[in-house]
């Protein structure tokens, strides 16, 4: 089953930060969702809105469900094993479960020159509850160590799903932060979030991931005390910007 977007009203944080793919852009290119869950579903609808391709990869592609999820997806999508999406795309989106990431990436095969985006979030639940941290280090980096020729940007991890699927249900604009080493992956997926209606935020090379994946803390336990998860909203401080 397709999951439909969630309707509750969402609180706005405002953080201020301060801080070669040549080939590739973000106008119609071949992008491989690895994942089916609810990231991917999103990612991938909203990807073929905006005229890429789409290959989602599924260890089980002839799934009801994940039929489903082409047609919906519409006639630039389609579905094969993990290692075939992306050995056919440009772009790899990792939308699978943050602790199995690394095994996954040893699965696609030849990784060398294509531009990997990670949205996942490692995490603990504490025992009060709430979310904690897994590591001191980010899945992004592990991410690279296993396939060092990649280029890898970490990205989509700081919002929900739901507001993935129709940004307007967080009521305001809503920034994505990013991260990775190499200025033309980072400016291909900026386009790629500013083209779904989002506003990218580069926040400085891969070692700097695992803040953005601490966004998920304060978003899931914002949401524990306030009833509603938090959006982000990274303006620039025009005043001062240097400081």
């Amino acid at each position: 089953m397709i999951r439909k977007p969630l309707t509750t009203p969402m609180l706005f944080v405002c953080i201020l930060f301060f801080g070669a793919v040549g080939h590739l852009s973000a106008q119609a290119e071949t992008i491989a969702i690895i994942g089916t869950g609810n990231v991917g579903t999103a990612l991938g609808q909203r990807f073929t809105e905006i005229g890429h391709t789409v290959i989602y990869g599924s260890r089980s592609p002839m799934r009801e469900d994940v039929q489903d999820l082409v047609l919906l997806s519409g006639p630039n999508a389609s579905a094969t094993t993990p290692q075939e999406a992306a050995q056919q795309a440009n772009i790899i989106v990792l939308a699978v479960p943050w602790d199995v990431v690394e095994e996954v990436v040893q699965g696609l095969g030849n990784l060398s020159g294509r531009l990997i985006i990670d949205p996942t979030n490692p995490r603990e639940i504490a025992e009060d509850g709430l979310r904690d941290f897994a590591f001191h280090d980010s899945n992004a980096e592990r991410i690279k160590a296993q396939a060092p020729e990649a280029y890898v940007v970490k990205a989509f991890g700081s919002l929900g799903d739901y507001t993935m699927l129709e940004p307007e249900l967080a009521g305001g604009p809503v920034s994505i932060p990013i991260a990775g080493d190499d200025a033309n992956a980072k400016s291909v997926v900026a386009e790629l979030i500013s083209n779904i209606g989002f506003y990218p935020v580069d926040i400085g090379p891969l070692r700097y991931a695992h803040v953005i994946e601490t966004l998920h803390y304060l978003r899931y336990n914002a949401g524990v005390y306030n009833g509603a998860r938090i959006n982000f909203y990274l303006p620039a401080d025009e005043a001062d910007p240097t400081r």
